[in-house]
């Protein structure tokens, strides 16, 4: 009987190497907090991007050094000028900002867009695509654009946008853009860390007066129609007049600020110039009258708050008792068996024993 021979093993495929050589030394470092501030004094766009994405990070390690940058960077921050622009999806927000900004930026001024993308509610992830959508804008060494994922939080604006502007400040930029998402209560809360509120309309979009919500052309310091091009320019017209009728039924503001409706193309350039004047002219009169600096004092007040209702809410999350008997009340709820007040009183009067 001739001898089994022995099973001849082939060596696999060999792995091909990375497509970019330099992604490894591309990798964020490990440093302190002092470095980081440093280099973000300094100008430098990457650890500015590396000290956003801490900031952004829920990992313990990571927030303890994200506090420590916003800390040492807060002294060099609050000079500049900050602009909330939210609007409809569809509505030409991403190429509005990229015509405004380069506009902007032949003022001789700096731009930091922050712009908050929708997450998924089903995977929870984001797309994270303005940088393509604004590449001109990209391009450019005195902007930079910062793409978040707005998660869960308060209407669609990421939790920690406000920390990203300091650091954005502290970095040199003296005009800050933030865009919202544009639904839900995302207006409310960019309207807390802006200092002049834009919104963005369509012309012929249905009902002018009745599609969008009172409270937020309450909010708005200028309405502006965009696409007011080729045969929608008769229709922008006509919006900008229901617009500004509609605004006289409004009480006056109390930054003295009278607010107005305006038509333009972000596709012909037709209006960039006179919005930007009149947010020019809204800081200088808000400066002047001291509005400016009170506002800033109330949204840091407001933000305060916000802060400590988000720490104390994940305190509660993580306590471990709270953890343990909140599944049991959980399933009474689902079931009918608790109503959802007493099962929170329930794990707030365990918690607060400790």
């Amino acid at each position: 009987m001739p001898k089994p021979t022995k099973p001849q093993v082939r060596s696999g495929v060999s792995q091909p190497g990375s497509l970019n050589p330099r992604l490894q030394a591309r990798r964020p470092i490990q440093r302190d907090a002092e470095a980081y501030v440093q280099g973000i004094l300094g100008g430098g766009r990457i650890l500015l991007s590396q000290a956003i994405t801490l900031v952004e990070s829920t990992r313990a390690e990571h927030q303890q050094v994200a506090r420590e940058i916003v800390g040492l960077c807060l002294p060099h921050s609050g000079r500049s000028i900050r602009i909330g622009i939210t609007g409809s999806p569809g509505v030409g927000k991403s190429t509005f900002i990229e015509v405004l900004g380069q506009h902007i930026l032949e003022q001789g001024r700096r731009l930091a867009v922050l712009a908050i993308d929708p997450s998924s509610k089903m995977s929870k992830g984001s797309i994270l695509g303005d940088k393509t959508r604004m590449e001109k804008l990209a391009a450019s060494e005195a902007a930079f654009i910062r793409p978040s994922p707005a998660g869960e939080s308060l209407g669609g604006v990421a939790r920690k946008t406000r920390e990203s502007i300091i650091l954005c400040e502290a970095a040199g930029f003296d005009t800050i853009i933030i865009e919202t998402v544009g639904v839900g209560q995302s207006e409310t809360a960019v309207h807390s860390m802006a200092d002049f509120f834009l919104l963005l309309l369509l012309p012929g979009a249905g009902d002018e007066l009745q599609g969008i919500k009172r409270g937020i052309v309450e909010m708005a310091d200028l309405i502006a129609v965009n696409k007011a091009d080729g045969e929608r320019l008769a229709l922008a017209k006509r919006a900008r007049q229901e617009y500004r009728n509609a605004l006289h039924l409004f009480p006056p503001k109390e930054s003295g600020w009278i607010p107005r409706a305006d038509i333009c193309s972000a596709t012909t350039g037709m209006g960039i110039p006179e919005i930007w004047r009149q947010i020019e002219k809204y800081r200088q009169k808000t400066m002047e009258n001291g509005f400016f600096e009170q506002n800033r004092r109330v949204q840091a007040h407001f933000w305060l708050q916000e802060a400590i209702d988000n720490q104390l809410r994940q305190a509660f999350i993580r306590d471990p008792d709270v953890r343990e008997k909140l599944k049991g009340i959980e399933q009474a709820v689902i079931e009918g068996k608790q109503s959802p007040f007493q099962g929170a009183e329930e794990l707030v009067a365990l918690f607060l024993k400790k």
